[in-house]
């Protein structure tokens, strides 16, 4: 059995992505950081870690690999991210129906923030 433990994500800012990957995602800090890596988990326990690791990278676009965070409420949620400092990405290639927003962090770290209104889990993350 596998299940995901962790994300990783590179950055060159460790504090201020700290800052943001915890506003964004609701997370914590598992325990204090490293020098150069820090490891957050959901505030609830529940989830995937997201490890933020200060390693020089080549930053590759489009990336290879990026997040989908669901939104019960994607305008909101796309405000909300703007606020702690996340920019818009516009893509020619994006169809016009698409249900996500293409995003960046302060680094240039790409996600998606889907529009997921009607995801039958939302029920078992309010329950919590």
């Amino acid at each position: 059995m596998l299940m995901v433990g962790s994300i990783v994500i590179r950055v060159d800012d460790l504090a201020s992505q700290i800052s943001f990957w915890t506003g964004a995602l609701d997370y914590v800090l598992r325990e204090p950081p490293e020098d150069d890596f820090a490891l957050l988990q959901p505030r609830t326990g529940q989830g995937p870690n997201v490890s933020l690791d200060a390693v020089p990278s080549m930053r590759v676009l489009p990336p290879r690999i990026h997040l989908d965070l669901y939104a019960e409420d994607q305008a909101a949620e796309v405000r909300r991210l703007k606020d702690l400092g996340a920019r818009e990405v516009q893509w020619s290639r994006k169809p016009a129906d698409a249900d996500y927003v293409i995003m960046e962090d302060p680094e240039g770290n790409r996600f998606c923030v889907v529009d997921a209104a009607g995801w039958p889990g939302w029920a078992g993350i309010q329950a919590t």
